[in-house]
């Protein structure tokens, strides 16, 4: 059957690799930013502009109440435009990982939806922003928090104030200290779980390993 896994994350938990690498593992489509891509060619605005806003508060409004106005911001448009590419694929009929970007609150009358949410520890999450994203060390502290104050702030601003990282709001919480691969089969034998998936109702290409290790971003 098809299903839809959106994953929210922490900066520096490897949420997205994570995400990717569910998607190999169970042979299905991989959003993050393809999505931008997707957006871009159907909204008119360049990828450019998607890139420049993505997951990012417009301060233009107070509240997402604005985007009903006539004067909606650049932002807000980038949102509505990502809002409406998120349900086209939601809407295809493979199934698919999406990474950030409001998917879960987007999609949150489907029924054939899984939201996890991957966080780790803090040191973890500098360490790793200073391996793969190479920041400065001296700064990688303030970066860090800079980053999931900014994911928080897009989050609850487009969701009506519903809460980023609350488990309420998700079907599992996973803290990705326990490794990459660990990560990778909760999420996979959730999902099978949830939704009564045999082994064999996969896609022919779905592999059965995860190949690279927890030091791969």
């Amino acid at each position: 059957m098809k299903f839809i896994i959106t994953i929210g994350r922490e900066y520096g938990s490897g949420g997205r690799f994570i995400a990717k690498k569910v998607a190999e593992k169970m042979g299905i489509k991989f959003y993050d930013n393809e999505l931008l891509t997707e957006a871009a060619k159907k909204s008119g605005l360049s990828e450019a502009v998607f890139k420049a806003y993505d997951e990012k508060k417009d301060s233009f409004f107070g509240s997402a109440v604005g985007m009903y106005s006539y004067d909606m911001s650049l932002g807000q448009k980038v949102f509505l435009a990502q809002f409406d590419a998120i349900k086209k694929i939601a809407d295809e009929p493979e199934s698919c990982v999406i990474v950030g970007r409001c998917a879960d609150y987007v999609l949150r009358d489907r029924k054939d939806l899984v939201n996890i949410f991957i966080c780790a520890p803090f040191d973890e999450r500098c360490y790793r922003a200073i391996t793969y994203y190479h920041i400065p060390s001296n700064k990688v502290n303030a970066h860090v928090r800079k980053m999931d104050k900014k994911r928080k702030a897009y989050y609850n601003f487009y969701t009506d104030e519903r809460e980023w990282g609350k488990a309420d709001n998700y079907d599992l919480c996973i803290n990705s200290k326990v490794g990459v691969d660990q990560c990778v089969d909760a999420i996979i034998r959730y999902t099978k779980a949830r939704f009564a998936i045999d082994e064999y109702a996969l896609p022919e290409n779905a592999c059965n390993v995860c190949t690279r290790s927890d030091e791969d971003k």
